[in-house]
């Protein structure tokens, strides 16, 4: 038996810790560079860079087309196998697939941004979605670099390249972006024009820069894509990819060309067009649901005005454009509500060579012991966040974004509070679903999430449809059709996924009882709140609640034993910490 992910690639709970620990600064980077941006761009400007995002998210899966997740699962399985000649080809068999279809990709963004922004109602959305096309081509390349070194359980390079793209987005994208802003208001103030066009009012005018604005931002995204692929193909070259000499000499003949690339294509069909559903399902929402806040605010206007009252600005209504506003309210809270499924995705990257490896040795045992660990990691990480999210809603977006008695962006923090306490409790449902579904595709059942994703996007459509178009409801009802779509996602997933594997897993081990610490965490975060904002500083009473309610959760942990003695003491990694926790009498 080959020992090579032993011996030279990451173990999963290595592995995973170090995506992680990406992801999670990702995710730091992330925020620091979109909270000031959405400060910046505000309900309208958001909209523009959210819906930017949600036309270039399928395209970019058509794009790749499960390509990078067919490349890790074959590099995983022909190193467990000792074919180390076969790794090396696939990588070869990549470089020139990725070239084109990246191609292709820009070239469908660069046309198609016309046509989203006449569909979508709005016009000024060109100039964002028009620049994301450079960002397409090198993410395609870095792909291939990044589905490699996964496979070989080598998360390092995914992990730094992809904080060097975040640490360049905040700053190219935010110099950019602010650079825009203090030349266009300059121009109009000595001129009356825009970057050459003239303008009415100021009213007019500052539309026109937050449109501008957004797609600088999104310049500085394709920069940061672009520098984030010159250093892992660099580090390719300068470091290789620690396959030896020996390891080569030793290995089969590698298989043909032709043979591989049918390979590559068998497994990325059913991931990538799984992908394709769920990234269309972005752009059928910002769509659809654009289009359906126009038909409300075009026909229930009054409505609106009586549920929101002067949270709905001024400017929004003067430009006609209150749809675009109470759309950007729901980017707004998108930076918090996906932190959860950025960490699920960060296991659910280092899921896949792990249980590919168990899963083509016939290992049984590290099967159901990979799947389980998964799934707790999940649980314990995801179940309390998302619920303490949802109970403290509005004090996070008030910590965050800091505005909620400046006078700036009062609307979009309270209606997005009111999106969040639904999102929060759906991003559970996302996170589990994520590494799941990648267990599924590890199997070589890739072709389950398809089926099963392409329902729930069905699902969360319909009551998007239904829901986003009652005034009473409005934008409130996207965060309605996300949440019942995931539930629907992680429920039939997690079935499929234990009948292929014949695994019966310890519900009340890995949900129930995390459920359980999350409820009571989420109820300690709301109640400290209730107490200490009398007390003190609103922005501190944020803080201290939500340190309190984590200690709360941490003893429920033990409480509850949803961490056990045996686990802890299964990994030398975590064997220290059970003779800490000894000592403190947490067990």
């Amino acid at each position: 038996m080959n020992n090579f992910s032993d011996k030279k690639g990451d173990s999963f709970a290595k592995g995973a810790f170090i995506i992680t620990l990406g992801m999670l600064a990702v995710k730091f980077f992330g925020a620091i560079f979109k909270i000031p941006l959405m400060s910046i761009l505000g309900g309208e400007g958001s909209a523009y860079f959210v819906g930017a995002y949600n036309f270039y998210s399928p395209i970019y899966a058509l794009s790749t087309a499960g390509l990078p997740i067919a490349i890790s699962k074959l590099v995983a399985e022909n190193a467990a196998l000792g074919r180390f000649r076969d790794v090396r080809k696939i990588r070869k068999v990549s470089i020139p697939i990725f070239l084109v279809t990246g191609t292709i990709g820009f070239l469908l963004v660069a046309v198609g941004s016309f046509i989203y922004a006449k569909v979508s109602k709005a016009p000024d959305a060109v100039y964002s979605v028009i620049m994301l096309a450079p960002a397409l081509l090198f993410s395609c390349l870095m792909s291939s670099h990044r589905g490699y070194y996964e496979g070989l359980r080598n998360m390092t390079p995914t992990a730094v390249s992809e904080v060097i793209e975040s640490l360049g987005k905040i700053i190219f994208g935010l110099s950019l972006s602010y650079l825009t802003i203090w030349l266009g208001s300059q121009e109009y103030q000595k001129k009356g024009t825009i970057f050459g066009v003239h303008y009415e009012n100021i009213v007019q005018a500052k539309g026109k820069i937050l449109a501008f604005a957004s797609a600088a931002a999104i310049l500085g995204v394709a920069i940061s894509a672009a520098v984030a692929f010159l250093y892992i193909s660099m580090r390719y070259k300068i470091k290789g990819d620690s396959i030896t000499n020996e390891e080569l000499a030793n290995s089969p003949k590698p298989k043909r060309f032709r043979d591989i690339l049918r390979e590559i294509i068998k497994i990325s069909l059913p991931v990538g067009f799984g992908a394709i559903v769920m990234n269309l399902a972005g752009v059928i929402d910002s769509v659809l649901i654009q289009r359906r806040l126009a038909h409300v605010v075009a026909n229930s206007l009054d409505k609106l005005k009586n549920i929101y009252g002067t949270l709905i600005p001024q400017e929004a209504l003067i430009r006609n454009n209150v749809h675009l506003f109470l759309s950007g309210c729901f980017g707004f809270t998108s930076t918090i509500a996906m932190f959860l499924p950025t960490i699920a995705m960060g296991l659910a990257v280092s899921t896949l060579p792990s249980v590919t490896t168990a899963w083509t040795l016939g290992d049984k045992k590290n099967i159901r012991k990979s799947i389980e660990k998964i799934l707790k990691i999940t649980s314990i990480i995801s179940i309390p966040m998302g619920f303490g999210i949802s109970s403290l809603a509005l004090p996070i977006l008030d910590l965050i974004y800091n505005t909620l008695h400046s006078g700036e962006h009062v609307g979009e923090i309270y209606i997005g509070s009111q999106i969040m306490t639904v999102s929060g409790i759906g991003a559970i449902f996302i996170a589990f679903s994520m590494p799941i579904c990648s267990m599924l595709q590890a199997i070589g059942r890739a072709d389950l999430p398809l089926k099963i994703l392409s329902i729930g996007v069905l699902i969360k459509i319909f009551l998007n449809y239904i829901l986003v178009g009652i005034p009473e409801i409005n934008i409130q009802g996207a965060a309605v059709g996300t949440l019942v779509c995931y539930i629907f996602v992680f429920t039939f997933s997690l079935i499929a996924l234990c009948r292929n594997t014949k695994i019966k897993i310890n519900f009340m081990s890995i949900f129930i009882k995390p459920c359980i610490a999350g409820i009571v965490c989420a109820f300690s975060a709301n109640l400290f709140y209730k107490i200490l904002y009398k007390i003190i500083n609103l922005k501190l009473a944020t803080i201290l609640s939500i340190i309190l309610s984590a200690i709360v959760y941490f003893i429920m942990i033990f409480l509850l034993k949803i961490i056990t003695k045996q686990e802890l003491e299964s990994d030398r990694r975590t064997k220290k910490f059970s003779k800490i926790f000894k000592k403190l009498k947490f067990m």
